[in-house]
């Protein structure tokens, strides 16, 4: 995967959620928007779908600094991460902000992206870490 970066983990969805909501807080990040695709999905037109959730971390001061760069860079934000059961496992996947911020050919962005990757990377390990 080219514009993101995932690990895979034992346990059940609402627990690795709870993991990586804890990580991201230590990096900054909150919670921003929290989309249940599988209730979506079933509830709107009936698929039945295993769990998948997409929630939307931001780090307040980090999405400061890309605004005042980049008025538009909303569109890009915030950096999603996907959790979704594959078979007894739960994958947890992290937008590559510096895939992703390529996109926004602006001074200073490219450091950002770098930075905000990072953290999220840091997301990573301390979810794997504490499985």
């Amino acid at each position: 995967m080219m514009y993101g970066f995932s690990a895979r983990l034992d346990g059940s969805l609402e627990e690795i959620e709870s993991r990586v909501t804890e990580a991201l807080k230590q990096e900054g990040f909150g919670v921003l928007t929290e989309i249940d695709v599988q209730a979506t999905l079933k509830n709107k037109i009936g698929v039945e779908r295993p769990p998948y959730k997409i929630l939307g971390a931001c780090n307040p001061k980090l999405a400061n600094q890309a605004i005042d760069a980049e008025p538009d860079i909303g569109l890009l934000l915030p950096c999603n991460v996907v959790l979704r059961q594959e078979g007894e496992q739960i994958v947890v996947s992290f937008m590559d902000p510096a895939a992703v911020l390529t996109l926004v050919d602006k001074e200073g962005i490219a450091d950002l992206a770098k930075l905000v990757r990072e953290k999220l990377e840091r997301v990573k390990q301390a979810i794997e870490s504490t499985a």
